[in-house]
């Protein structure tokens, strides 16, 4: 599966590139220049509050589904189940980079990492 995403001869984001005149650098310049205009005009916590909410919630219902404990220790444990869960992408990635034969950072889209993840978890 992940060999067929990468194989993929016509990706979205080549197709949206084929019709700007623009080389990637300056695609990225502009996209840099707009990231930091806004975190110039907005408080990045605000900004990213619903995210990281969400994200929470995420783990709150995956250790209390029936929604039986008191509000506190649910996010105890939600906090606890997220701090597992980035433990697993860490050593996910060191397991990776060993199995590479170096120790560079390897870029993988999040698909693909938890993949890996689950793959070591099991």
């Amino acid at each position: 599966m992940r060999q067929q995403r990468i194989a993929s001869p016509d990706p979205a984001h080549k197709r949206k590139r084929k019709q700007d005149s623009r080389s990637e650098a300056e695609i990225r310049l502009q996209a840099q220049l707009a990231a930091h205009t806004m975190h110039a005009k907005h408080d990045a916590r605000k900004t990213t509050a619903n995210g990281r909410a969400a994200f929470l919630a995420r783990f709150e219902a995956e250790v209390d589904p029936e929604g039986v404990l008191p509000p506190e220790e649910r996010r105890r444990r939600a906090e606890h189940a997220r701090s597992a869960y980035f433990k697993r992408l860490a050593l996910a990635a060191a397991k990776a980079r060993r199995q590479k034969g170096d120790t560079t950072v390897i870029r993988m889209s999040g698909e693909d990492l938890q993949e890996l993840v689950e793959e070591v978890a099991s």
